[in-house]
Order: structure tokens, then sequence, then C-alpha cells
């Protein structure tokens, strides 16, 4: 839905009727944000993530009296970039938008990421971006720019609404009404209404001078109560409704030829009955969940299932996947994959759903539609065909899933010869366990520990760094709620991310700590998320950095073999020398540097009180 601004000019005093004795400081900017914020909070938005800013103080105003009275949780960032991925973070772990609410110019062009990763993941996002009115676009206007249509090609919904020209002196006014079913709308968008996936939503608001003036006396009243129709005249003719404009916005965008169109397909109400027959495999991707297990046990196929899906664990998960699906005995008779989220994290799965000659089923989720060779087959629900099982078929899988295992146990003391009265025998002992409490760390000891701390009532967060590939390759089953940002596999926001995924999982007294595994440039590059002002609420997380000083991902691409040392140090492995430490006390973190397994598994499972960052280097 696109609403044209309306261009009135500037107002000091235009009310729905005369302004009571005592109303002068009442502006209405403050009653539209109040209108606006009010009916979202009813409707179920419990956070609120805000960037001060000018343009933007009724908005802050109003969201700070609902955390007033108990109504949201409000957080406040600086840094818009910050403010959107935390918000991100928040819907990703709640599946309820949180509301960003910025001032004009830049500040809204930093939302753009989040957004990105949103639309593109699927995860429900409402922006606020307050603004300047219309008549001082393209005129030279001090911080202003066309906000409209920013962020266009990604959100589900956007709105450019008329500047508040009315002081409602009860919330009964067409102008609170019209905000109030605008809520109404944009969450619904949101959380994906109909058949359209969550996604962002933006609503761009412009204000004009007074910016902000007394909360209106009805705020927080149920909107219920303060319901008023348009058509005054009970008498008059009935009023026809005015036709909707079509949403403005995007679904999804098509790419290379091959996509979805914006506007999806009606979902089908019978599930896909999935014969027996083919040679199959169930490959979850990231944000897959449990339903992906479920599949495959049901279906007796096996699983493969990437370390961010949620879904690595259960009788039928092969580990060491990428080799075995390079194996022509293997990977090679695949008939037809049943796909749930979103496979991101090697080649050999991309290959595989690019292939036409394989029967690709993609049940649709949350995010981007799948169709990497043309012809996938896109499905809302599935079903199993009775009838057996393909036993053999899943034997192979299992049979070479088990020569695959990676054992990352660390070895056991020797009992026998630590208690042992021969001395030699004994010191031999001795010698050995320090050898191994001395061993330096890897990154498969790394990823392993971190695996092995985390239970079901903590959060994983995976960055987009070497980390998750390694832990991909080498872990292990274990049913634990894992996070990661594999929309776009971007870099950025991972810190932002994971505050939010603590915050929205710890609220209540929820229990648990949010971890998050992530390389030094993931952290150098979402540096300013570390910073918390001194009112925010602090939630128990811990950041583990493998430090390898720069980015060794690409030392495992094509452009190793091709590149001198100097130019990969100079253009992609991009060496630095930050003192994590010093970055980590400047902003009020706990800081443990450990170079053992023994020691991280100490800092790991140590309580936690607050935030903490651990750094564990790594050689390249």
């Amino acid at each position: 839905m696109t609403t044209p601004a309306v261009s009135a000019g500037p107002s000091a005093d235009v009310t729905g009727t005369p302004r009571a004795e005592g109303a002068l400081d009442s502006a209405p900017a403050t009653d539209a944000a109040a209108a606006l914020l009010c009916r979202l909070v009813e409707l179920g938005v419990r956070h609120v993530v805000l960037s001060p800013g000018s343009r933007s103080q009724a908005l802050a105003l109003v969201a700070a009296e609902l955390e007033r009275r108990g109504a949201v949780r409000l957080h406040v960032r600086i840094d818009e970039r910050v403010a959107g991925f935390t918000a991100l973070g928040i819907g990703r772990e709640t599946r309820m938008p949180a509301a960003v609410v910025c001032t004009s110019g830049t500040a809204v062009a930093n939302l753009l990421p989040a957004a990105l990763e949103a639309h593109h993941a699927g995860v429900p996002l409402l922006l606020l971006t307050a603004d300047r009115p219309p008549e001082l676009r393209g005129v030279g206007a001090n911080q202003t720019t066309r906000q409209p249509g920013m962020f266009a090609p990604t959100v589900r919904l956007e709105a450019d609404l008329p500047v508040p020209e009315i002081v409602d002196p009860d919330g009964t006014h067409e102008q609170s009404a019209m905000l109030r079913a605008l809520a109404e709308e944009a969450l619904a968008a949101a959380l994906g209404a109909g058949t359209r996936a969550p996604g962002p939503v933006h609503l761009n608001l412009p204000y004009r001078e007074p910016l902000a003036g007394a909360l209106p006396d009805w705020m927080g009243v149920p909107a219920t109560e303060l319901e008023t129709t348009a058509d005054d005249d009970p008498d008059g003719p009935p009023v026809e409704p005015e036709a909707e404009d079509e949403a403005s916005g995007a679904l999804y965008q098509g790419g290379g030829g091959i996509g979805e169109a914006d506007v999806p397909t009606e979902p089908e109400d019978a599930p896909l009955v999935l014969e027996r027959g083919p040679r199959t495999i169930v490959l979850a991707g990231a944000d897959a969940g449990p339903d992906a297990e479920q599949l495959a046990h049901v279906g007796g196929w096996p699983l493969i299932a990437e370390i961010v899906s949620g879904a690595r664990f259960g009788r039928h998960l092969v580990h060491g996947y990428r080799e075995l699906l390079r194996d022509p005995e293997l990977g090679g008779r695949i008939e037809r994959v049943v796909v749930l989220g979103h496979p991101t994290l090697s080649r050999e799965a991309a290959a595989l759903l690019s292939d036409p000659d394989v029967e690709i089923v993609a049940v649709r989720g949350p995010g981007e539609p799948l169709n990497l060779n043309g012809v996938t087959f896109a499905a809302d629900r599935i079903a199993v065909a009775t009838g057996d099982p393909d036993r053999a078929w899943l034997g192979e899988w299992l049979q070479a899933s088990r020569a695959a295992s990676v054992d990352l146990t660390p070895p056991a003391p020797d009992a026998d010869g630590l208690s042992s009265a021969v001395p030699e025998e004994r010191l031999g002992a001795i010698a050995a366990e320090l050898e191994v409490i001395r061993a330096p760390l890897d990154r498969a000891a790394l990823v392993d520990a971190v695996w092995r701390a985390t239970w079901p009532h903590d959060r994983l967060v995976f960055g987009s760094s070497r980390l998750v590939r390694v832990a991909d390759q080498v872990l292990p089953g274990k049913k634990i709620p894992v996070h990661a940002n594999r929309g776009l596999a971007g870099i950025d926001g991972t810190i932002a991310t994971a505050t939010g995924i603590a915050l929205a999982s710890q609220s209540a007294g929820g229990p648990g700590v949010t971890r998050v595994l992530l390389g030094d440039l993931a952290v150098l590059h979402d540096v300013g998320a570390l910073l918390l002002p001194p009112l925010e609420e602090e939630p128990r997380l811990q950041l583990v950095v493998g430090n390898d000083g720069g980015g060794t991902i690409f030392d495992g691409l094509e452009v190793a073999a091709v590149a001198g040392s100097d130019v990969m140090d100079r253009v992609l492995y991009t060496p630095h020398a930050v003192h994590l430490e010093q970055l980590a006390l400047a902003y009020g973190w706990e800081y443990r540097r450990v170079t053992t397994r023994s020691a991280l598994d100490q800092a790991l499972t140590s309580p936690v009180e607050g935030r903490q960052l651990i750094e564990v280097p790594l050689g390249r």
C-alpha cells in the first residue's frame, strides 16, 4: 500500500475540534505517533528498537512512555545499522516483528542491510522512519532525501503517510483511526498475510514542527473504545469503500531469468504426497527446524542437515555429507531431494540442487523460494505415502556416515597410569595428560567445545565466518536452538543480531546463554554493536572469537591458487593488528583469552552474568 503524502504546507494549529484550555503543548506529531505505536502494542508488538534523532522525537517520547507503563521493552542504539540488526535478532527469536524507530536521512539508509536479510530470510520487521514533510524533498533542505521507495525491492508493504495536521483531543479523529488501521495492515504484512512470507515493512512518517508535544490523555485507551467512522451523517447515502491501492514492494525478486513472481501462488489445501520409490534424501538448510528431521524419520530417508538448520539430530542424520554427495555411489545416485530451509554452506549441496535431472521438491518456508535448477517444485506441505521405506538406500548412507564421522572427544585421562605405584608409569600418564591439557586449540576443537557447551535452554548464533563451515563439516547431531543470518550470508550485523536474540530469549527471566561463534573480521565489521548504553538491559551473551588475524576463508577458494601471497594479503586476507582485549574493555565487556581446550571448556561452562568476549587465537 502506498499512501501519498499530503502537502498542505506548514500549519501550527489544525485541529479536529477547537483546542481545549491548556492544550497549547499538544502537537499533531505526538498524537499521530501515539495512535500508531499504541495500536501496534495492542496487536502484540513488544519490542521497540530506537535510534535517537530530531525528526523522530515524537515517536521516541511515545515509546519511552510505553516502556514506563510496562507495555514494551525499549532498546536504544545510537547506530541505526546496529538497531536494525538488533530488531532482526528479536524477530528471529520471537517470530514477531520489533519496531525500529529512526530519524530522517542517512539514518534510514543504514537500515537497508537488516531489511535485506529480513527479506531473504523471511524475518518480520517493522521500519518506522521519520521524515521531513514532502514540500522539503528535492529542494536542498537539511537532512532530507527521498525516503519513500528506499526499501521497495525488499518490503512486504510500504507507505508514505500524510503529514499529521490534527491535534486529536480524544483519539477519535479519522487521522488517528487511519493510523490505527495502518498499524493493523503493517503488522499483518510483516507476519506474512495471505500467501506472502514474513518480512520487512516500511512506514515513512513525515512530520512538521512542532516535532513533539504533550502526550495525549487518551494514550493507552484500547482502540475499540476510540472507534469512529468518517460518515458523520447517519441519514446520508451509504459511502462506497475506496478501492485499495495495490501493495507496493516485493515478495521476492527473480534472478538470472529463473525465479518466482512477486505475487506468490495460492497455497495448496492438501499436502503433496511423496510416493515411495525414488532414491530420496532430505536436505535441511538454514531455519529448516525440526520438521526436516521428522520428515526424514517418517520417510525412512537419509537426512543431510546443515549446522545452521536446527535439524542436525536424529537417527537418520548423515555425517560428512559433503564427501558423500561427491561419491558417485551415493550422491551420484540421488533421484529426489526434499529441501527445507535455505541451504548455503556447501558447493556440493548447491550443485545437487542445480541439477535439472534430479527431482527437487522445496517446502515453502519463510525465506526466498528455492529454484536453482529452474524446475524445482514448490510445496506448502509434505506427506509421505504409505509403504515400506527403502532400507537398503538408507543403510548405505548411514554406513558411510559412520565411517565419515569425526570423534572430537578429548582423550580421557589414563586413570590406571595416574594411580600406578610404578613411578615410570605414573610420570608417563601425567606427561600425557599435561600434553592434552596444553595442546593448542585448532578450529575443529573450538567449534566442538562451543557445541558441547550449548544446551536447549541456550541459543547458538553462527557468524558468516570460516568457523561455520568447519562446524558444518565436523560436528555431530544435537538438538539445540541455532540461528544464523544465512538469508544473504553477510558478515555484517552478527553481534547486533545475537544481542537481539539474547534479549528476546531471556525476556521475563528466561534461562540460558546466547553464544556467538564468529571470526575476528565479523567482530570488527560489527564493532559498533559492542556498545550498550548504561541504561540498557545487559543480556547474558558470549562472543567466542576465533582470531586468525584476517580473512582466512579465502585461503580455500580458487583465488588462492592463482594469486601471489602479497596480493592475497592485500585485497582478500586483509590482515589486522587489533587488540581485541582493549576493544572489549573499552566497550564494557568482560574479556578472556584462551589457548587450550581445558581453558576454553572452563570459560564456556562458568556462570555468565553479562557480556563476555572470549578470544581464541588461531593459526592461519
